[in-house]
């Protein structure tokens, strides 16, 4: 992480004294005073005195080397400290690449993390929420950088971030290359903090996945997401506040583990099983799912005139979507406009691949479930229809 402060800080006007000359002076010198609080008041004030303490920065910097550095990879060094880095496309073994680039952050399941003092895996659903994007067009991450900004610094907390932040690199094997600390006193109270993530990613020219070989008839493969991943916190937080439960309470979904624990469990990046599918052919769309759910966003890598038929009945439901559709009162149709419901990723496939793909992807640790097909889609369709879902989630209980 290349500490960049960026911030201006109050400036602290200061008594002064000057000697002037001019009409009405007689030719005499007039002292002039510009005092702040009386003439005595004179103080003196730092960087640190305004809430910023660049020592604290720059032994973060010196605390994350290493973590960054472990994240090295073929093109780049993943050292820290300069303005910028330098990525080697050659050295990486692209002849011809195509740059693809993805941004995201982690919503206010950071609330979370802040309020339970869990940080250590939040940095890897920073990193999956930007890697899962690239990979969805068949780009392979390459690098990453991070924003972190927070109203008080403090060092172990900020390393416990970073330390997430380049797990999450080594699962996606792309490389920290740098980013942005910024202490922000006054924008951010207590111990709060923000996090934001860039990924860079290519593809060679002409291999890009985009959607336009999907036809009636392929096959719609799920992939078992780990859990809520990082969207819809905002309702998740409200649930579990109307049911009065605090976050070191039992999770009623999850034995053995805390609420806050089960809820933090980190989003799962499918970057390394998803690029051995798409290399070994038959995969023609990958959509990763997040806000929005199966209905909005897997729309968003079909072609004009292609629909998606999804029945809810083919994969086990986590219980943690049990008990917020339960718990919340959540109907059928707003849990799979809202929540990715137990997939996190989805590929539409060749029906006569779909057995082989299936197969390789749980060679690579991946569960995939056959969860629809893709159809005709009539002038006026939706997209992406999802039957099951009401029987599954009434809602209003």
């Amino acid at each position: 992480m290349v500490l960049r402060s960026g911030i201006v800080g109050p400036r602290w006007l200061l008594p002064s004294r000057s000697r002037a000359h001019g009409p009405g002076t007689g030719g005499r010198a007039v002292a002039v005073l510009y005092p702040i609080c009386g003439e005595d008041a004179i103080s003196s004030h730092t960087y640190r005195d305004a809430g910023v303490d660049i020592d604290a920065g720059n032994a973060l910097v010196e605390a994350i080397k290493p973590l960054a550095r472990a994240t090295a990879r073929p093109g780049a060094d993943a050292g820290l400290g300069g303005f910028g880095a330098l990525f080697d496309l050659k050295a990486a073994g692209f002849r011809d690449p195509i740059l693809v680039t993805t941004t995201d952050g982690v919503g206010t399941k950071l609330k979370i993390a802040i309020d339970t003092g869990r940080l250590e895996t939040i940095g890897i659903d920073l990193v999956a929420m930007c890697v899962n994007d690239l990979v969805v067009q068949g780009a392979e991450p390459l690098l990453f950088l991070d924003y972190f900004a927070t109203g008080r610094l403090d060092v172990a907390r900020g390393r416990a971030i970073v330390a997430g932040i380049a797990e999450g690199c080594r699962q996606a094997g792309c490389a920290l290359v740098g980013g942005e600390t910024a202490e922000m006193p006054g924008l951010y109270q207590g111990d709060d903090f923000d996090l934001a993530g860039f990924a860079v990613g290519a593809v060679e020219r002409g291999q890009a996945l985009d959607g336009t070989g999907v036809a009636a008839g392929d096959v719609v493969l799920g992939f078992a997401s780990a859990g809520v991943h990082s969207n819809g916190f905002s309702l998740v937080r409200r649930v579990a506040a109307a049911a009065g439960l605090k976050w070191d309470d039992p999770a009623p979904f999850d034995e053995g583990r805390s609420l806050g624990e089960a809820l933090l469990e980190p989003t799962r990046i499918y970057v390394k099983p998803a690029l051995a599918a798409v290399r070994g052919g038959g995969v023609k769309a990958l959509a990763h799912i997040t806000g929005g759910g199966l209905v909005e966003n897997i729309p968003r890598v079909l072609p004009a005139g292609i629909a998606v038929a999804i029945d809810a009945q083919r994969w086990p439901t986590p219980p943690v979507f049990d008990w917020l559709a339960r718990a919340g009162g959540i109907a059928g149709a707003e849990m799979a406009r809202t929540f990715n419901c137990g997939i996190g990723m989805v590929a539409i496939v060749a029906a006569a691949e779909a057995d082989r793909i299936v197969a390789r992807l749980a060679a690579d640790g991946v569960t995939a479930h056959r969860i629809g097909t893709t159809m005709p889609r009539p002038p006026g369709g939706a997209g992406c229809t999802v039957t099951g879902m009401a029987e599954l989630w009434p809602g209003g209980q």
